[in-house]
């Protein structure tokens, strides 16, 4: 395998060289000599060389052992080929661990997230209350490195309304404004500054995943998500959106693009169903925008809403709709992780009469669901992995990417 990479670049090398020879001499002054004859020798050792190049190249991936409809040249792609062998060595129960993304238990956290093997663990106000910027460091490295595959710790830091760590002494200096006040303050620079600072202090803290940004257009000032959202139009919010997560994922720490496909001015789910009855033009034209470019600056994970959107799916929330799951990755491209919004909310309780739908939003397309009912979630998986009702290809490539990601992170090394 080595000495095959060694002839891959050597080649690729030579192809380049080649090119960028060509493209020199074209650039230079004609002179007499450009007017003599093409040598047809040259040009068949050129385009002979590149074959060469191609034909190493695809022979490595046909050698890949990695299924060829899962290689999607996405943003994790570089490591699909160990976190494939990885996974492959892991039992169903390891696997349907790493695909919860569980709210952090206030105590025995470390033994839950070893006996469910758990992907990664979302951490609130409670988490943190009490500790000192020391003692979060403890206890975010104890639970990273406590787990074979090292955990995804994820928390809500929007600023303002939602804000996890904010004004608990000794761990913040100052509160983090909403990006609503930060961008009338001071624009998009203020953003960017506020981006620089946040996404230092949680890579500090072992935060590695931010729940946020707000990607979410509302004009409405009663609605639910205006406080929350950045208050701009699609542009600008598509630029905040980019900026942030540039800003964010170059210090360490993945972003989350939420609420897809658009929360809009709709009610709250946490308390109830809420329905979407805007058509697609709209989204296309506002909603969708923001969402895009942050999947174009390489955004690590998407979070699905609630919300029914009718013109995506009549009958079924966003976060349990494959529909909506199908057109963020084949009309979007996003190849990153795929997250619903917490599956106890009661948009979701009032749809799945109160079961767990855990499997149900695996099924139509999420890598991974966020729970605080670790125990009814991990047994509602692995009983649909063990019927069938949910595919195993399913359930290995969701895994392969996770751990991809983890890899991509660098809390995966070996």
């Amino acid at each position: 395998m080595k000495n095959k990479s060694i002839k891959t670049l050597s080649l690729l090398l030579i192809v380049s060289m080649t090119l960028s020879l060509c493209a020199c001499t074209g650039e230079r002054k004609k002179s007499a000599k450009d007017d003599l004859p093409i040598d047809p020798s040259a040009v068949s050792k050129q385009q002979e060389s590149s074959e060469k190049a191609e034909s190493v190249i695809q022979e490595s991936e046909d050698n890949s052992p990695v299924p060829a409809p899962w290689r999607d040249k996405g943003i994790f792609s570089p490591y699909y080929e160990k976190a494939y062998l990885r996974m492959k060595k892991m039992t169903t129960e390891q696997k349907v661990g790493q695909v919860i993304l569980a709210r952090c238990p206030y105590e025995d956290a470390f033994n839950t997230a070893t006996d469910y093997f758990l992907g990664g663990y979302m951490m609130f106000y409670n988490n943190f209350e009490g500790k000192n910027k020391d003692d979060v460091i403890r206890m975010t490295r104890s639970l990273t490195e406590s787990q074979d595959i090292p955990m995804i710790i994820a928390s809500d830091e929007e600023g303002g309304l939602v804000s996890r760590i904010t004004g608990i002494t000794g761990i913040a200096e100052d509160e983090f404004l909403s990006p609503r006040e930060l961008f009338d303050q001071g624009g998009m620079d203020a953003i960017k500054k506020d981006a620089l600072k946040k996404s230092m202090l949680l890579n500090d803290l072992g935060i590695n995943t931010n729940l946020a940004p707000v990607c979410d257009i509302c004009t409405g000032e009663d609605k639910f998500m205006y406080e929350r959202s950045l208050g701009q139009g699609p542009t600008v919010t598509s630029a905040f959106v980019e900026n942030i997560t540039s800003i964010s994922q170059s210090n360490g720490v993945s972003v989350t693009l939420k609420h897809f496909p658009g929360y809009g001015n709709n009610a709250d789910t946490h308390t109830g169903i809420a329905i979407d009855k805007r058509p697609i033009e709209t989204f296309e034209s506002t909603d969708l925008m923001p969402f895009r470019a942050g999947i174009d600056a390489g955004a690590h994970v998407v979070m699905v809403t609630h919300n029914i959107v009718e013109c995506m799916d009549k009958e079924r929330p966003a976060s349990l709709s494959s529909k909506v799951h199908e057109l963020l990755r084949n009309e979007l491209g996003f190849t990153g992780i795929v997250v619903t919004d917490d599956l106890e909310m009661g948009a979701i309780k009032e749809y799945s009469d109160g079961n767990s739908a855990a499997a149900e939003a695996f099924i139509a397309g999420n890598d991974m669901v966020c729970v605080s009912n670790i125990g009814e979630a991990y047994q509602s998986i692995y009983d649909a992995v063990n019927s069938g009702e949910i595919n195993s290809d399913k359930l290995d490539r969701s895994v392969m990417r996770i751990i991809a990601w983890k890899y991509a992170k660098g809390l995966l090394t070996e």
